[in-house]
């Protein structure tokens, strides 16, 4: 079942979507240094790459809300890992331990619940103007899971398995 998030008002659209594309910019910028560390350095430019266009998107976002009082979204609403004390260790184990198609999964459900939040907002929302911001921000997240997608195909998962070799 696809979560509703109640979203009335540009200011509510805006507040998440700038927490959502902050998260995002920062897992991608951890996972695109931990995939340089491990050699994989075609899995390393794409997470880099999503780092600087969703800390881009943050910022032009943060430009059209100049002025206005957004809600306050708490802290880990759209935390990747678990983050803060005493999770932290948790969130440093996740970054080590991480192999290249485990990474790009994690993206790719990261970006398919952004895009399911925007398409939520697109389809409740009271006035057209807001349902036409929450599509165009929809479409961004689907050329992300477009990428991702693409990344996964191209990337072998290291895990044998030995069932299949055996079975």
């Amino acid at each position: 079942m696809t979560q509703e998030w109640p979203i009335r008002s540009k200011e509510d659209l805006l507040a998440h979507a700038i927490a959502i594309e902050r998260e995002a910019a920062a897992r991608y910028a951890e996972l695109g240094e931990r995939m340089g560390e491990l050699g994989n350095d075609v899995v390393a430019q794409l997470f880099l790459r999503l780092a600087r266009l969703e800390k881009e998107h943050a910022q032009e976002l943060e430009r059209r809300a100049a002025g206005m009082a957004l809600p306050q979204i708490a802290p880990g609403e759209y935390a990747w890992f678990a983050t803060g004390a005493p999770e932290t260790a948790a969130h440093d184990l996740v970054l080590n331990l991480i192999t290249p198609p485990a990474a790009l999964k994690i993206a790719l459900d990261a970006e398919v619940r952004a895009a399911a939040f925007f398409e939520s907002a697109r389809r409740h929302a009271p006035e057209p103007a807001l349902a036409e911001l929450a599509a165009e921000m929809a479409a961004e997240e689907g050329v992300h899971i477009a990428w991702v997608k693409s990344a996964i195909r191209r990337t072998p998962d290291p895990v044998i398995d030995w069932n299949s070799i055996f079975g």
